[in-house]
């Protein structure tokens, strides 16, 4: 067993570069996770096929616009700076307090890997909920919840409206971390919450089909390109004529700027992060969708 261990690990080593043992731990978490739960573990690894057949392709056309937050409101027909952001930095270190006292970590690859939130990403994601009064929010991603308590804490402010959240956790979790999903979300505001387990590949389509109608969807869920053109796409159709998409690390792959080609063209506009790490995209639907355009 150990001699096959340490064939298998070399394998992977000369297939990715990853550390001795990753590769092994990841494929049985996703073997045990496959047995809880068949149906998205079929899912995980079709993602992960899809992923290894197609080869990363940056989006190198994409460049964030030089003034991101101000052409945000301008999408939103608000001036900028506007009232909404200022009382946004007190409700993040408040925020990053919570989890602070709970013992978590937070930032980028803090979770399994994974990403929290930057702060230039909920910052869009509060003002966009408060100035366009969004009631019906989907939000695909969890994690520890940073985004959204942020979305909550503006339909809250905003006096109405209801996040429904999918989420499934990467399987290299460590064991026990269950409990850290959606962390940051105080109890006041669970009312406004549904958290749906499973993928979005599963549950998107069922989701947005009981809501009819949405006003703003946020894609933070895995960055393929497979995914997010297939959340983009189902969540368009969705989409109330104003309403917006916001997507998180837009620069992975050209599946963006893809679906903003393919939606019709509408107004968009691309972002920096806080941290200048990465990109996110912002997308309105017309009040009047033109032609040929996917609805």
């Amino acid at each position: 067993m150990a001699r096959l261990r340490a064939q298998f690990n070399t394998a992977c080593m000369s297939a990715n570069g990853s550390a001795p043992g990753y590769e092994f731990r990841r494929w049985v978490r996703a073997a045990a996770s496959a047995a809880r739960d068949p149906l998205d573990g079929l899912e995980r690894v079709r993602e992960r096929v899809a992923s290894i057949r197609q080869a990363p392709r940056p989006s190198t056309a994409l460049q964030p616009d030089a003034a991101g937050e101000k052409d945000l409101h301008a999408l939103l027909g608000i001036d900028w700076p506007c009232d909404a952001a200022t009382t946004f930095d007190p409700l993040w270190q408040s925020i990053l307090r919570s989890l602070e006292r709970q013992g978590l970590e937070f930032g980028r690859g803090t979770y399994a890997g994974w990403d929290d939130a930057d702060p230039g990403f909920a910052r869009a994601a509060w003002c966009l909920t408060r100035h366009s009064a969004a009631r019906a929010v989907v939000e695909t991603g969890v994690a520890r919840g940073l985004t959204s308590r942020v979305i909550l804490e503006a339909l809250s402010a905003n006096g109405s409206g209801r996040l429904c959240s999918i989420d499934l956790p990467p399987f290299m979790r460590e064991p026990g971390s269950e409990g850290e999903t959606g962390a940051a979300v105080r109890e006041g505001l669970k009312r406004r919450w549904t958290l749906v387990r499973g993928s979005s590949r599963r549950r998107l389509p069922r989701l947005l089909a009981e809501l009819g109608t949405i006003d703003l969807f946020v894609h933070d869920s895995r960055h393929s390109d497979r995914n997010v053109s297939f959340e983009l796409t189902r969540a368009w159709g969705a989409l109330r004529p104003g309403g917006f998409l916001l997507a998180d690390d837009v620069h992975h792959n050209r599946a963006f700027a893809s679906c903003v080609k393919r939606f019709g063209m509408p107004p968009a506009i691309v972002c920096s992060s806080d941290d200048r790490k990465g990109f996110f995209g912002v997308i309105r639907k017309p009040e009047a969708v033109g032609p040929g355009a996917v609805r």
